[in-house]
């Protein structure tokens, strides 16, 4: 767990979280992301970037859930993926957040299905076998600075690639997951 403490906004959110004793769902997620007023100003104790990949920075953790600040600089994206058995609420705190929606061909490829440039303050949400792709597509000078939570821990995930069919599991160390490196 993170050494910062916890800002005050987000206090009533983990709150709640900390006494789920089972999955949050899409809807849940969505509406405490919503109904959150934390700001880019609230969590920039959390806010690291690196400069080769986005940078995933934890908030609070407990059994049911994870809360995140993830950091993209121009031009970093996540790969293709899905989120298998947890589901993930993100919240734009600062920037714009280029999110693609894919579907999964006959033939197992994924195919993107469109792209909506997110600005501060949207909130968007996913689980399971949904599959999308986040981006910071704006210019060099502009950072994207993304609050999520996933409910439970997001510890597996399935990744896809436009060039080929076969989807790639992907079980990250909870370490460097949790507190740095992107996927």
């Amino acid at each position: 767990m993170s050494t910062v403490p916890l800002p005050p906004r987000l206090q009533p959110l983990v709150a709640y979280l900390d006494g789920l004793d089972a999955r949050a769902s899409i809807e849940r997620v969505r509406e405490l992301l919503e109904a959150s007023d934390v700001t880019l100003d609230d969590v920039t104790e959390f806010v690291v970037f690196e400069s080769n990949h986005y940078r995933r920075n934890l908030v609070s953790i407990g059994p049911w859930y994870e809360i995140l600040v993830i950091c993209w600089q121009s031009g970093q994206r996540s790969p293709i993926h899905n989120h298998a058995s947890s589901t993930c609420g993100l919240k734009v705190l600062g920037g714009v957040c280029t999110e693609t929606i894919f579907d999964h061909s006959p033939c197992g490829q994924v195919v993107a299905l469109g792209s909506q440039d997110l600005g501060a303050g949207y909130v968007c949400a996913s689980q399971d076998a949904d599959t999308h792709q986040v981006s910071n597509l704006q210019t060099e000078d502009k950072n994207l600075v993304t609050l999520h939570i996933y409910s439970p821990p997001l510890r597996s995930m399935k990744k896809f690639s436009i060039t080929g069919p076969l989807a790639e599991e992907w079980r990250p160390p909870v370490s460097e997951f949790s507190q740095g490196a992107g996927i």
